[in-house]
């Protein structure tokens, strides 16, 4: 097969991929995030302690995580059919990637959240610092580096995902691999596949880790630490010591 036959087969199966991972991903963070968040806050000593509720999530999580992927891509195939009418293309592999990956990132979303340093948490409730104020101005921002290198080693696994799903007629670069590089025995345009991904995947990573670094420098946030806003918050006021004396 000559490079002009390859191209476009490539291109396409490259914006496949991305397409799948990119919805994918949104999805994983929009529900894994809260997910994980829960996990710690219903957890033994939680500002919501709930040991039952922490439990049966916990469980959940970890049965939806040990699956292989391709026997959950099957198993969901009633419900991929009903939420995209199709069990084949992009779009309907959307589905079992994303539920695949929501699971996966609760549980590095409860070890990055868990890193947060308690003494921050104890200060906003000495305040009067509600539950979703501790979890909007404390856990989430200091926690972000490590929410972003969690959301990297994410995209990385949904794109193995999105390989899988290739051979059940998903498209994308695993379909590309799998059609021509195996079954047609083209196996120059197998390799080139391998290196595509290869190199998609040090980018991904390269910019993650260059994100979270960029980050942890600045104190995981934008603007000062909470606990420094705090004691400056306690400072009495200039006005104040001068009234007091």
């Amino acid at each position: 097969m000559s490079w002009s036959e390859m191209s476009p087969l490539l291109s396409q199966a490259c914006w496949d991929t991305l397409y799948m991972v990119g919805w994918s991903t949104l999805i994983a963070v929009v529900g894994g995030l809260p997910l994980g968040v829960l996990l710690v806050l219903t957890d033994r000593g939680g500002l919501l302690q709930n040991i039952v509720a922490n439990k049966v999530i916990g469980q959940i999580v970890n049965i939806a995580r040990s699956m292989p992927f391709i026997i959950l891509m099957l198993a969901l195939t009633t419900f991929t059919r009903w939420v995209t009418g199709t069990t084949i293309g992009r779009e309907a592999a959307i589905v079992p990637i994303a539920i695949g990956a929501i699971p996966f990132f609760a549980r590095l979303v409860e070890t990055a959240v868990r890193e947060v340093d308690g003494g921050l948490v104890e200060a906003v409730q000495s305040m009067g610092g509600s539950t979703w104020t501790i979890v909007r101005k404390v856990l989430v921002p200091e926690s972000l580096p490590s929410l972003i290198s969690s959301t990297t080693t994410t995209i990385v696994a949904l794109i193995g995902y999105s390989a899988m799903a290739g051979t059940v007629g998903a498209g994308g670069l695993g379909d590309i691999a799998i059609r021509y590089g195996y079954q047609r025995f083209e196996t120059e345009l197998m390799w080139i596949t391998v290196a595509i991904l290869a190199v998609v995947i040090s980018v991904i990573q390269f910019a993650g880790d260059f994100a979270a670094r960029s980050l942890h420098s600045r104190g995981g946030r934008s603007g000062p630490a909470p606990k420094l806003r705090l004691l400056k918050a306690e400072e009495p006021a200039p006005a104040d010591v001068n009234q007091a004396a």
